[in-house]
């Protein structure tokens, strides 16, 4: 998480005038369903677009687990992205080998502490594509 509960708060309630914009790079807000709760989770992460698809990594700072976050889109891929003011139902998957050979270093590239958090890991951290559905 960035910062939290705060920052999905400000960016819903600006429509992403607070919170889009974040230490020199964008965010969005993942929304998830809770894989043992069955409650709305709501995240906000790092982004880039690859062509229709919204591209966030797994990262969770380089520990040694993945985010709860991504353990719950493994269980329920439906979800819900904000990206800036605009709302829309996605489905989310983990990018195959080559896809994330291809991303991995245009996400790197946009937040380099990347690289950081791989080095920090034994665990393949995956890179997630949302694909707007609907």
């Amino acid at each position: 998480m960035l910062f939290g509960r705060e920052h999905v708060e400000r960016y819903r309630a600006t429509g992403g005038e607070e919170g889009h914009e974040w230490q020199g790079t964008t965010t969005l807000i993942l929304t998830t369903t809770g894989r043992t709760s069955g409650l709305q989770r709501s995240t906000p992460l790092i982004y880039r677009t690859d062509g229709g698809a919204y591209v966030v990594v797994a990262s969770n700072g380089g520990a040694p687990d993945h985010p709860q976050w991504y353990k719950n889109l493994r269980a329920s891929p439906e979800v819900e992205v904000q990206v800036k003011a605009d709302r829309f139902r996605a489905r989310a998957r983990t990018a195959a080998p080559a896809e994330k050979a291809r991303l991995w270093p245009r996400m790197a590239e946009e937040w380099p502490q990347y690289d950081e958090y791989k080095e920090r890991t034994d665990r393949d951290i995956p890179v997630v594509l949302l694909e707007p559905v609907g």
